[in-house]
């Protein structure tokens, strides 16, 4: 089986904006050195859209919004500063930035690429915390890698 038949399937569950903008954030955060994985459920039964890991264990999330009103109607956000060193958003063109947390990261994306407009400010997680996180991650990736190789067992 070549490395070309391993293509995850879509989730269903983004829009076709939210695909876009995760496609370039995740181009943008793998150029900073970051391996990301998507929908990621959290220990508080949250689900980040993406989880950014860097090669010393950094852990961030940014969580995508494709609209003003997918912001308006999010109020679980701010839950996620708990299980990362940084929170950003992550945004298409369409949505303006000066609706977004000042005290978050900000990205700017499309489907090609992205840009940090704003670093989030940095809280750097728990060791316990971030064991939990990089043991989660870790769990996750392998089971949707073997899944993929094996989807018949699923």
């Amino acid at each position: 089986m070549s490395d070309s038949s391993l293509i995850l399937p879509p989730d269903g569950r983004q829009s076709e904006t939210a695909l876009m903008i995760a496609r370039g954030t995740r181009r943008l955060l793998r150029d900073l050195g970051f391996a990301s994985v998507t929908e990621v459920t959290l220990a508080s039964n949250r689900r980040a859209d993406l989880v950014a890991l860097g090669d010393d264990g950094t852990v961030w999330i940014v969580e995508i919004k494709s609209s003003i009103e997918d912001f308006k109607v999010d109020q679980k956000w701010p839950d996620y500063r708990h299980h990362c060193d940084r929170l950003f958003f992550a945004i298409p063109e369409t949505v303006p930035s000066e609706i977004m947390p000042g005290d978050a990261g900000l990205i700017l994306a499309d489907s090609y690429g992205a840009a940090v407009l704003r670093y989030a400010p940095e809280h750097r997680l728990a060791a316990a915390t971030r064991k939990a996180m990089l043991v989660r991650l870790a769990r996750i990736t392998a089971e949707r890698l073997h899944r993929l190789a094996d989807p018949e067992h699923y």
